[in-house]
């Protein structure tokens, strides 16, 4: 190996150890849809309630972590926090951009008999029963697998029903050493979360 090829390996290995401290630190997620969701106010009507959302994760203070090649794992925690309260954010803030009136509501248990007594056109709710995206360093492609999973409860008044929906998501991605940063490590998540609920708001039932 010559020095111009050592040397670049080197510069390689700080990069990916570079930070070898660990400790934890926060992701800001968001949703950010990409498809048009056109039809949204037509599926769900102009005024959605959201419930709060629920974490029924084992641990529920992280969701993440990256592996360096050498030094101390970095932990992630979301960002707002705790978990359900960033989902709950940024769906509010999707749907509220799309022009639909979002409007805080208490427990609902999911009955079809209960839509009556709810004011809003539409109401929802979701359970988090897997979030977790774990990094693991490489000296060239560090790769990022994160896996989601979903219970959403969506009511709609004008349809008289309850539609439950399980949604699961296994995405591994990989990037170039000089491009990894934390910054990253969200864009990756945030793009996990557009695929999901683009999905579901796409064709929510």
């Amino acid at each position: 190996m010559n020095g111009r090829r050592f040397f670049l390996l080197f510069c390689l290995v700080v990069l990916a150890t570079g930070c070898a401290r660990g400790g934890t630190y926060a992701l800001y997620l968001r949703y950010d849809p990409v498809k048009e969701l056109s039809s949204l106010q037509q599926k769900l009507g102009a005024t959605m309630g959201l419930t709060p959302f629920k974490d029924n994760r084992p641990e529920k203070s992280l969701i993440g972590v990256y592996w360096p090649l050498g030094g101390k794992p970095y932990y992630f925690t979301s960002q707002p926090f705790p978990l359900e309260k960033a989902l709950w954010e940024a769906i509010s803030q999707t749907l509220s951009q799309k022009g639909i009136k979002v409007v805080p509501r208490p427990e609902w248990g999911g009955d079809p008999d209960s839509l009556g007594n709810v004011e809003t056109d539409s109401i929802m709710n979701l359970e988090i029963k897997q979030f977790w995206s774990e990094a693991n360093a490489s000296l060239f492609t560090p790769r990022i697998l994160t896996r989601v999973s979903f219970v959403i409860h969506l009511g709609v008044k004008k349809e008289g029903r309850v539609f439950t929906r399980k949604v699961d998501l296994e995405k591994e991605m990989s990037f170039p050493i000089w491009e990894w940063d934390r910054e990253q490590m969200a864009r990756t998540v945030n793009q996990v979360l557009a695929t999901v609920f683009d999905e579901f708001f796409s064709n929510p039932y």
